[in-house]
């Protein structure tokens, strides 16, 4: 008797397009984005708007890819950035991953560099665009 750890619930029909479904159906190591309950979610959306500086973030992108296989991508916006909003953040198309989600995780890291301006600016000039000013 093997205890299976709790899977996320299925989303309304028609409501998204994660394929949750078909992930069920394959190999169990596809799986593992469907650990990602909506308990957890709260959890990782309250951790990524906590962000106390770079390396955090840089951790937090690699705990993600490790336990979930999300991949992050951040990095400044191809024109300006004066705002948040000009840094780019993506996260890779993965199936099982909820639209809610993947509108959830770049909102909550914009949330946090928005409470940690210092974490902004060191991405920004880990990118050269402060130019060790």
């Amino acid at each position: 008797m093997t205890n299976q750890p709790p899977l996320r619930h299925p989303c309304p029909p028609g409501a998204c397009d994660c394929g949750r479904e078909q992930l069920l159906d394959g190999p169990a190591e596809g799986r593992r984005i469907l650990l990602l309950t909506r308990e957890e979610e709260k959890r990782l959306v309250e951790r990524l708007e906590n962000l106390k500086d770079l390396d955090d973030l840089h951790h937090l992108q690699g705990r993600l890819y490790q336990n979930l296989g999300i991949r992050v991508h951040i990095a400044p916006g191809y024109n300006e950035v004066r705002t948040m909003r000009g840094i780019v953040i993506e996260l890779e198309a993965l199936p099982g991953l909820c639209r809610k989600t993947r509108q959830a995780i770049p909102a909550a890291i914009r949330r946090g560099l928005e409470r940690n301006p210092q974490v902004a600016y060191r991405l920004l000039d880990a990118h050269d665009l402060l130019g060790g000013a």
